[in-house]
């Protein structure tokens, strides 16, 4: 190893260690399991080449050139804080809609025992599926679908699902999509519209009840097709 490349590694680890300790840490995610694996996951392998100077910037990282709205990669902070809130278990089997670059599908992995997540886009998909067996992630199936087509009939073929995270904003959660979690699941998004939006985390806690919370706010790019609440009022 020359010293160029060594001292280029110090500066990746002390960029990824400034990351946790300036953005992360302050949103309160002090979950240790969740430290741990974004410590030792390579952001910076799951961005586009020519942005991977900024792998560890506060902000949303374009997937495609030109950018695609929606197409993105979520700031740190909010990729780890919905991370946390979700409580992924050993035993649990996730589902994540919009799967990017594939690298919250890779921190999921590490948690889980199994994901599938959908992308709508082709060619975001096969990148992905490179990115995970980079990463070697063997537990993650990436999946092209449009996740609301036909009553998110894509997302029905593993139901029920012990997690469901949406990785972008809707202005709603369907129903459809809560009546696919498993007992005590959870599902996590992004809802509402700018210039705030809540995170959002349903817990199933019976046959037909669910409990929701709100507990910070963000704003996010919309998830692609999902359908929009009626603005129509008597």
């Amino acid at each position: 190893m020359t010293s160029d490349t060594l001292s280029s590694s110090d500066a990746i680890e002390a960029a990824r260690f400034n990351m946790i300790e300036q953005q992360i840490r302050p949103w309160e995610v002090l979950d240790r399991r969740v430290l741990d694996l974004l410590a030792g996951m390579h952001r910076e392998d799951f961005v586009p080449e020519g942005l991977r100077s900024l792998a560890f910037a506060d902000m949303e990282l374009p997937l495609t050139q030109p950018p695609v709205e929606g197409q993105v990669m979520l700031a740190p902070r909010v990729e780890a804080r919905l991370l946390q809130d979700l409580a992924i278990q050993p035993t649990d089997t996730v589902l994540e809609i919009g799967t990017g670059s594939g690298y919250m599908a890779a921190l999921l992995g590490r948690l889980a025992r199994n994901v599938v997540s959908l992308e709508i886009d082709e060619k975001l998909a096969a990148g992905a599926r490179a990115n995970l067996r980079q990463a070697g992630i063997d537990n993650v199936e990436v999946r092209v679908a449009d996740a609301a087509a036909d009553g998110f009939a894509a997302c029905r073929s593993q139901a029920p699902w012990d997690v469901i995270l949406l990785s972008g904003s809707v202005a709603e959660v369907p129903v459809a999509l809560t009546g696919l979690l498993a007992g005590g699941g959870r599902l996590a998004a992004i809802v509402g519209d700018e210039p705030v939006m809540r995170a959002t985390l349903i817990t199933r806690t019976g046959d037909h009840a669910c409990r929701t919370e709100q507990p910070w706010d963000t704003v996010a790019p919309r998830l692609r097709n999902f359908p929009q609440p009626s603005r129509f009022h008597f």
